[in-house]
């Protein structure tokens, strides 16, 4: 009789949890997303002009502070919806996988993040189409404003407007999630053995894991970044997309990765949001 009270209790607060975790994972992306918008845009001039950094960011700054941050609103929507659904899905997911014992506790997390990055792939798409588009600078001037371009991509059909290039968002995201929610664990309960402190071995974890994750999937973000940043009627499929993007690299690995240094910079945002994650998680339950 003395177990019911408890039993009870763990059913009432189970949901709470779930929600809290949702709520986590929204918070802990906005201040990180904004700091860092200036790199995840320089890094975009890179993958679709095929651009040394000095030169993107010298794009950037002729264009000057007010252009700087033309198209930040999308990714901070998206990376809130994203840390959101990413954390909140997993947490979900990971509980009733838990439940039925699919796989070895091991794996849970990282099949959790599977799921969970799918289901962001269907929901984001068109938010990273949105905000591909409004970065592409060549887009300045036939579409000036967010409201043109939601106009002109109602105009075409949902494979190349909005959901332009969604194959490849769910394979990157589906699999940068399993990577990502599959390695910090361990990699955290590593570095912690090392006397780092939890704060600290979060933020290495999440910054370790997220490098992992983005320059494995790099290639991909560079086919989903050029896909999406034209806005066309006639529009090339992933194959010829990527066979495009082959040629004008010239074969090349290097240039293929151009860019790619900056995104270890931008690691650096994954690291603070794992961080800021854990430490509501700690401090609030």
């Amino acid at each position: 009789m003395a177990g019911c009270p408890d039993g009870k209790q763990e059913t009432e607060e189970g949901p709470v949890k779930r929600f809290y975790s949702y709520m986590y994972g929204g918070t802990s992306t906005l201040l990180p997303t904004f700091v860092v918008f200036p790199i995840y845009k320089t890094v975009f001039r890179q993958q679709i002009h095929n651009t040394p950094v000095h030169q993107a960011m010298k794009e950037l700054y002729r264009e000057g502070p007010r252009k700087l941050y033309r198209g930040v609103v999308p990714p901070l929507l998206m990376r809130t919806v994203n840390g959101t659904l990413l954390f909140g899905l997993q947490d979900t997911l990971l509980h009733l996988l838990s439940s039925q014992k699919v796989t070895s506790a091991a794996a849970l997390p990282a099949l959790a993040g599977f799921g969970a990055g799918l289901v962001e792939a269907a929901l984001l798409t068109p938010l990273e189409r949105i905000q591909n588009v409004l970065q592409n600078s060549q887009n300045d001037r036939k579409l000036p404003t967010m409201k043109s371009v939601l106009d002109k991509l109602k105009e075409l059909r949902l494979h190349s407007g909005y959901y332009r290039a969604f194959a490849p968002i769910a394979v990157r995201n589906a699999a940068g999630s399993a990577l990502y929610f599959g390695l910090k664990g361990p990699m955290r309960d590593a570095v912690k053995d090392e006397g780092l402190s939890p704060m600290l071995s979060s933020f290495v974890s999440g910054t370790i894991t997220s490098m992992v994750v983005s320059l494995t999937l790099y290639p991909v973000s560079v086919l989903v970044a050029n896909m999406q940043a034209q806005v066309e009627t006639d529009a090339k499929g992933v194959v010829a997309s990527w066979r495009k993007i082959c040629q004008t690299r010239q074969q090349s690995v290097i240039l293929l990765y151009r860019g790619g240094s900056m995104v270890i910079v931008r690691c650096i945002t994954w690291g603070l949001i794992t961080v800021i994650y854990d430490w509501q998680q700690k401090r609030w339950g």
